[in-house]
């Protein structure tokens, strides 16, 4: 270990999730939304820009942080047992990493989220070292992290897995800049080299790179701290190393899965919603298949204003895409919206397995959804009974919700946990615009 990895310092205890495996939603059905709902800044761009504050010893400071979610709090707790100093006050949140403890990232902590393999490519570009466990998260398929191994050896890293962990160490003098042309599209790892890149020696070009706004949110934070970025948003990024970065105030963007969601609540409950601090440009492929399907959304200043126009939605077929396609992260609450709709829908996924686990909950409230592969035909039905169903997953758990306000009866949503992982405050959102839900 470094010997600034040694170092000791004060730091707050880890941050322990509230809430447990035992909390359940219970929802009654058929109450139109109208009102305002505020956007939380996006987990997705949060949870990569932490990791960012590992790259320099100054304070890096986040507003509109969704400090509340249960992966952020994972974050801070992998990140204060490395010794990162954190402090949180509503949507703010500043991280300082100044004086390290350690350099490994432990199971105990990574299982719970697949975003802490963000922190190998900054601790080997700062320290010539990290010691990280295989990550956990949702069961939703494998994403394995073969990419960001590669990418890392390619810059001059030894890397060995032992015991379910990522050794990694730097060559002698850091890493090196590198051509790196991913074979598929991976977002993680398009982050943790642009991060890793940042304090190479010479210049890194990501081939092949991904897209996403969060990626944009991520590397515009860099920036800030001096590094030197060319081509955000497009496949071709490449970063020329800096000797060392600083600290920076950054605002994460407005989170545009969350936004998405709250617009296909809008198409299936009726009504009107404000969704504040929100953007629609984020969002083309979903918006242009949502009018399709009978939704009529406006961007108003800061704010999105979606309604139905009172007919029946209509069948569409999506497919999931890297950015700028479908996202994969609304694929599930779109396929509830589609159990009732006019017509056929047809659902396909092409970025992870086992992505259709909330097709048997779906039918058990009275959805008619028939899965074949990577597909699933969805034929709209009249309406959804009220049920007990399980959540399996972040992105299954919100489907389930927005199916249970829309269904006739009760609903009960167990496993919430996955659920406050990435939704800040939805039962109080929800309840604010007429829903009538409450967590028992």
């Amino acid at each position: 270990m470094t010997a600034l990895a040694k170092q000791t310092t004060d730091q707050q205890p880890p941050v322990k999730p509230s809430g447990g495996a035992l909390d359940k939603i219970k929802i009654i059905g058929g109450v139109e939304l109208n009102g305002s709902i505020p956007i939380s800044g996006a987990k997705n761009a949060a949870l990569k820009i932490m990791c960012a504050s590992l790259l320099t010893k100054d304070a890096l400071h986040l507003e509109n942080s969704p400090n509340s979610l249960r992966d952020i709090k994972s974050q801070i707790e992998l990140l204060t047992h490395l010794g990162c100093q954190i402090r949180t006050h509503d949507n703010l949140m500043s991280l300082c990493a100044a004086n390290l403890t350690s350099l490994t990232a432990p199971y105990d902590i990574v299982r719970k989220m697949r975003g802490s393999i963000l922190v190998l490519g900054p601790l080997l570009a700062r320290f010539g070292e990290a010691k990280v466990s295989l990550p956990g998260g949702c069961a939703i398929g494998t994403r394995p992290v073969d990419l960001h191994i590669k990418g890392l050896e390619e810059m001059g890293a030894q890397i060995k897995l032992e015991e379910g962990y990522i050794h990694a160490s730097a060559p002698e003098g850091g890493l090196r800049g590198a051509k790196i042309l991913f074979p598929k599209v991976s977002v993680g790892a398009t982050e943790n080299l642009m991060m890793a890149a940042a304090l190479a020696n010479g210049t890194t070009v990501l081939a092949n790179a991904a897209r996403e706004p969060e990626i944009v949110n991520l590397g515009e934070c860099l920036i800030s701290m001096g590094a030197n970025i060319q081509g955000l948003g497009t496949d071709t990024i490449t970063i020329e190393g800096v000797e060392a970065l600083h600290g920076a105030t950054h605002r994460v963007l407005p989170d545009r899965i969350e936004t998405g969601t709250y617009i296909i609540a809008a198409g299936m409950t009726g009504g009107t919603l404000r969704l504040q601090n929100a953007d629609l440009s984020s969002l083309h492929a979903l918006v242009g298949i949502l009018e399709e399907a009978g939704l009529h959304m406006e961007q108003d200043g800061d704010d999105i204003i979606v309604n139905r126009n009172g007919l029946r939605l209509k069948g569409v077929d999506i497919m999931t895409e890297p950015y700028p396609g479908f996202p994969t992260d609304l694929q599930a609450q779109f396929m509830a919206m589609l159990t009732l709709a006019e017509g056929a829908g047809m659902v396909t996924e092409t970025i992870f397995e086992n992505r259709f686990m909330h097709v048997p909950e779906l039918n058990r409230m009275g959805a008619d959804i028939a899965v074949q592969g990577n597909s699933a035909i969805v034929r709209g039905v009249q309406s959804l009974k009220g049920a007990e169903v399980m959540a399996t997953d972040l992105r299954a758990s919100v489907a389930l919700v927005l199916a249970g306000l829309v269904a006739e009866g009760e609903t009960t949503v167990n496993r919430i946990y996955h659920l406050e992982r990435g939704y800040e405050n939805i039962v109080d959102k929800l309840s604010a615009c007429g829903a009538k839900i409450q967590k028992v």
